[in-house]
């Protein structure tokens, strides 16, 4: 299992218990106890847990719910996601991930001939499936209620495909160009990059330096990144090999 599969599995099984012993962990997980308490310390300085007496409990962040999401930015999530989908040509495979940027783009994809669509999330299949358009689910655990799938299903279906192209969201991106996320299934975001031709990060203004700890990406790790953001000219120099479309 690689370091970040179990830094996954430990904060699921936080989210499930609050606080564990490290004993659980070691025990659950079949790792040693030296290499738990490696993966706790990584997780402790990215602000996720606390530890404690020999054990760890999880820090509890607080999120806007998902269908309060929905309806923030709609303007923007609009003109980001139109443009994006302007880069999708008939015939292409494409993954798009669970975010709810991501979500809007399903309106703009309608038209398109021989599209293969392939994500995690059960909205965006349901609502592209109605036209001619073949979906592909990549299944597993319902990860955020009610329809974002996401486990080790999940990445292991994922790496069986080739993409095209890939488009994805997250909870920030910091002015230097870390790409920063609270809770989302990165290995995921990870895995498919790695199977394709070209990656697209979509960022609402909103989105720039937001608080979030977690880094798992950074703009060199992209391709595009479509945002209604003006980044300075000097971040732009120094990932000189990322296409900026402003809209």
């Amino acid at each position: 299992m690689y370091q970040q599969e179990r830094l996954n599995k430990i904060l699921n099984i936080l989210k499930q218990n609050g606080y564990v012993t490290i004993k659980y962990l070691v025990d659950i997980l079949h790792y040693s106890n030296a290499t738990i308490n490696r993966d706790l310390n990584i997780l402790e300085k990215q602000g996720e847990i606390k530890r404690s007496y020999g054990g760890v409990e999880l820090i509890t962040h607080k999120d806007i719910p998902r269908p309060f999401r929905y309806h923030l930015l709609k303007s923007e999530k609009n003109k980001i996601t139109k443009c994006a989908a302007s880069f999708i040509k008939d015939g292409d495979t494409i993954f798009i991930d669970g975010s709810t940027t991501l979500e809007v783009i399903g309106r703009y994809l309608t038209e398109k001939k021989n599209l293969t669509v392939i994500t995690n999330n059960i909205a965006l299949i349901t609502l592209l499936s109605q036209f001619n358009i073949k979906c592909i689910c990549l299944g597993g655990q319902v990860f955020e209620k009610p329809h974002i799938l996401y486990d080790e299903i999940t990445i292991e279906n994922a790496k069986r495909y080739h993409y095209d192209k890939m488009f994805f969201s997250t909870a920030s991106v910091t002015s230097d160009g870390k790409i920063g996320e609270m809770d989302s299934p990165n290995l995921l975001i990870k895995t498919v990059l790695d199977n394709s031709d070209k990656s697209f990060f979509l960022a609402a203004h909103s989105k720039i330096d937001a608080p979030y700890k977690y880094i798992p990406f950074t703009l060199d790790d992209v391709d595009y990144v479509i945002t209604d953001y003006k980044f300075k000219d000097e971040l732009k120099k120094k990932h000189k090999n990322v296409t900026f479309v402003e809209v």
